[in-house]
């Protein structure tokens, strides 16, 4: 039976000593959109996108529209009804066929799901070919509820505030973020998208331009962590489910695999952590609906690690709070 994995993913496979458990988990992996699965599409409000830029930066975005605005016209494609705002950084990338990574996920009910495949623009949204679809467990993600249609301040569309670091502010929503979604691609730039969740305090932030997380207990495929062994670059869209803004960071990452010898910052069971650097940031308002539901903390997020000092010896945005 041929792998469905790529070689970074399985060299990663190896490092965690997983290979055999990522070949069982990898049977999820189809090349088609199943008939529920096509049914839970046509249901989300919500969609997760990743693509590289024009200089080959990873931005990760959001998109959001009334249920149906996503729909599997058959099993090998998606159509999205909708498009990023104009200051997104992924806008003028969507105006042309593009390699996008892809996450349906209704944190309502704690499911999600992955495609990747080519994007092409097609009557005022996308229509996307699909390479792989894959299902994927409810671990970590933190139950919330959307604001019905129509309730609150309709999206503000506005000009991104770009930069090259963090600002302050930015920082203490990222040190207190349960829940960010990250853009991956190989070296042959087929692009992923993926979830991370966990208690407030588990995305440290050390610095205005690095980042760190621990890698947790996942289904042994890591086609993240295998895309970052090929290919360093990635992108994080962190939301702010209160005021619907969205802060969106590009750079590179890299995985520590011991990180936790020694009490150090990975997870405390898989010894993994992540190290981001960040090289661009855009914060766009009103990209979500304002005004979700308090959230629901998964049962299973680690309890999180307080990491110490920097080793470039600068303080830490925002201490994180036990779990």
């Amino acid at each position: 039976m041929t792998s469905p994995y790529h070689r970074g993913e399985r060299e990663a496979q190896e490092r965690a000593g997983l290979r055999r458990k990522a070949e069982i988990s990898g049977r999820a992996i189809r090349g088609t959109v199943p008939p529920v699965a096509a049914a839970f599409l046509t249901e989300q409000r919500l969609l997760v996108a990743g693509a590289a830029d024009d200089s080959g930066d990873l931005w990760a975005t959001v998109l959001t529209g009334p249920a149906g605005f996503l729909r599997a016209p058959d099993e090998r494609s998606l159509f999205i009804a909708a498009g990023p705002a104009p200051a997104d950084p992924l806008s003028a990338v969507l105006e042309r066929p593009a390699r996008l990574g892809m996450l349906a996920i209704d944190t309502a009910t704690r499911r999600r799901m992955r495609m990747n495949g080519t994007a092409h623009p097609r009557d005022g949204g996308f229509l996307v070919h699909l390479d792989q679809v894959v299902a994927n467990c409810p671990k970590y993600i933190q139950r919330r509820t959307p604001p019905e249609p129509g309730c609150g301040p309709p999206p503000r569309p506005s000009r991104a505030r770009r930069s090259d670091r963090l600002d302050d502010a930015q920082r203490r929503l990222l040190a207190a973020a349960d829940t960010f979604f990250i853009a991956t691609a190989d070296e042959h730039g087929r692009a992923d998208a993926s979830h991370r969740g966990g208690d407030p305090g588990f995305l440290q932030v050390l610095s205005p331009t690095r980042l760190r997380w621990p890698d947790y207990t996942g289904n042994a495929m890591f086609l993240t962590l295998g895309n970052l062994l090929v290919n360093p670059r990635a992108g994080l869209v962190v939301p702010d489910y209160a005021t619907g803004a969205t802060v969106h960071l590009t750079g590179t990452a890299r995985t520590v695999w011991d990180a936790g010898r020694a009490g150090g910052p990975g997870d405390a069971e898989t010894g993994r952590a992540v190290e981001f650097t960040v090289t661009g940031v855009a914060e766009l308002p009103g990209t979500l609906p304002a005004g979700w539901s308090p959230p629901e903390m998964s049962r299973f997020n680690p309890p999180v690690q307080r990491a110490g000092a920097p080793r470039d010896g600068t303080p830490e945005a925002g201490a994180p709070r036990a779990a």
